[in-house]
């Protein structure tokens, strides 16, 4: 299964220095089937783009608490067993967790398949969508405007050996 965990740049060079994803339990973004069933598509790659986006969100929403966090979203994908993922049944109707899966152990990051970052030119709006977040939870139209304005930048594709030159 192919699966999008979402982090920080601070959160990537950890997984750099460690040489792997985790601590386990923690959450990532895959194809499940509320995300399906939410999307409403049968193309596999519009379904893996949808995963992706549902991971920025949660990489925009770590980056909201840590202050020092750079302003750029992070998101690893990597490949995994079935076995080694779980949904919760009990929040499989709730929009908030759409497409989430719990990994059950640390991912080695040699085993990812590719790092998705946003470019410099996205930090201005990535800083004030993670501004607006609380705002916009609560109800806030502007503040959902302005939080919807990170998602216009795609996440750029990066190898896993330009790790290094993120960081």
């Amino acid at each position: 299964m192919r699966v999008y965990v979402p982090l920080t740049l601070h959160g990537l060079a950890e997984a750099h220095r460690t040489g792997e994803l985790g601590p386990a339990p923690f959450d990532a973004y895959a194809v499940t089937p509320a995300l399906r069933e939410w999307y409403v598509s049968d193309d596999m790659e519009e379904l893996e783009y949808a995963a992706l986006g549902r991971a920025a969100q949660a990489s925009l929403r770590r980056i909201a608490t840590d202050p020092e966090a750079p302003r750029r979203r992070v998101v690893v994908a990597v490949d995994v067993p079935d076995r080694e993922t779980a949904v919760d049944p009990d929040r499989g109707l709730d929009e908030s967790a759409l497409g989430e899966v719990r990994l059950s152990r640390p991912v080695p990051l040699a085993k990812a398949a590719a790092v998705h970052v946003d470019a410099d030119d996205a930090e201005a709006d990535v800083a004030a969508a993670a501004a607006a977040l609380g705002a916009a939870d609560q109800g806030d139209e502007d503040a959902r405007f302005t939080v919807d304005g990170a998602e216009d930048h795609e996440l750029m594709w990066f190898g896993v050996q330009e790790i290094p030159n993120l960081i």
